[in-house]
């Protein structure tokens, strides 16, 4: 296994890497304080040749206690709008920046935390995995946190939403995917004007279909 400091993912990435492989080794992944609390690893899913990557910011509760990512309420807004936008469920390997679910409780409530820089740094390696791996055309970028990892962190999604934008320096240099950012799916729901929001987000989908 690759050896790094003691906040980092790498050192639990097996030697060959295929989705299968590393899958089961993230499941013991200890490379941040995270999955102390966090039911489980909710690791990336979709085809190994999909043409399209949806990167978004890390499970939420509903995520974390299934295991799968976006199966909670953010997760049938993207589902509506890669719909409607024409991108095939079949061709998307859904995943996020950070692999465990960061969150506060309050009573028996579990409430989501936005992860730390450096718990998406120590994350990274999985995700430069899955990109290595999975070789999308288009990288779907879903909020602010995926952006800080996939684009940098100079990146702002406010102003180059709905851009077809090169992957940033800290992706492998053999990935060469086009990314188009958009907000969270969750922000759709947030918003003061659902129907509004909604518009803004499926406009960024339509982009994404058409650059691959």
């Amino acid at each position: 296994m690759a050896k790094d400091g003691n906040n980092s993912a790498a050192r639990f990435l097996p030697d060959h890497l295929d989705l299968a492989s590393l899958r089961g080794a993230a499941a013991g992944c200890e490379g941040c304080g995270l999955y102390r609390n966090a039911t489980r690893t909710v690791f990336g899913e979709g085809p190994a040749e999909a043409r399209f990557m949806l990167v978004g910011e890390q499970p939420g509760d509903q995520e974390d206690l299934k295991g799968h990512p976006f199966v909670g309420p953010a997760g049938r807004v993207l589902d509506r709008g890669l719909e409607e936008a024409g991108i095939d469920r079949d061709e998307v390997y859904l995943t996020n920046a950070v692999k465990h679910f960061s969150f506060t409780s309050q009573g028996k409530r579990r409430i989501h935390q936005k992860p730390t820089a450096a718990e998406v740094d120590a994350c990274r390696p999985w995700l430069n995995a899955e990109l290595t791996v999975v070789r999308p055309e288009v990288v779907v970028v879903l909020g602010a946190t995926a952006a800080r990892a996939v684009l940098g962190r100079d990146f702002r999604v406010t102003r180059q939403r709905g851009e077809p934008v090169p992957l940033g320096d800290d992706v492998p240099a053999e990935v060469t995917a086009v990314a188009v950012a958009t907000v969270h799916p969750s922000a759709v729901l947030r918003a003061p004007d659902r129907d509004a929001a909604y518009a803004g987000f499926l406009a960024d989908l339509q982009v994404a279909a058409r650059t691959a």
